[in-house]
């Protein structure tokens, strides 16, 4: 068991790179100077939330909340995303998407899609469903389990 999960380990880990690697490229070539691969993500997370906080974006990523902040500054100054204090309680910043934010993030997000779908073509529906459930899976338990392995 323990030969068959270093081999497991190594072959998700060499591939995992690979495809990150690849994607990440083709994705920096189609955004241009206009959006790093970092930003696309922070907007893709306000985007499904509701009331979005730099503390959720800083969980969400899993870096510190100075590196979140850098990239909302970012796309604050760009125009993609403003900030809106609580009426409560005026600690709590709340951030969105700007009418531009959206445009850009929705351009993006459509580039992305035809970045990736060319090769999902290469394998059966069901083995498409099989391997992203399994990677959600994964994810998952990373998220539950704070990076440990328990």
């Amino acid at each position: 068991m323990k030969k068959d999960a270093d081999e497991w380990i190594n072959r998700y880990v060499d591939a995992y790179m690979v495809v990150t690697r690849q994607i990440n490229a083709r994705l920096r070539d189609i955004f241009g100077e206009g959006l790093t691969t970092d930003q696309f993500l922070i907007l893709r997370l306000i985007s499904g939330q509701e009331r979005c906080t730099s503390t959720y974006l800083a969980e969400a990523v899993a870096v510190g909340k100075s590196s979140i902040t850098a990239i909302i500054n970012r796309l604050d100054e760009a125009g993609m995303i403003q900030r809106t204090r609580d009426e409560n309680d005026r600690r709590q910043v709340y951030l969105t998407m700007t009418e531009y934010g959206e445009s850009v993030y929705k351009t993006s997000e459509m580039q992305m899609q035809q970045v990736i779908s060319p090769y999902l073509f290469h394998f059966e529906d069901h083995n498409i469903e099989l391997f992203i459930t399994m990677f959600e899976k994964l994810a998952f338990l990373m998220q539950d389990t704070g990076g440990r392995s328990n």
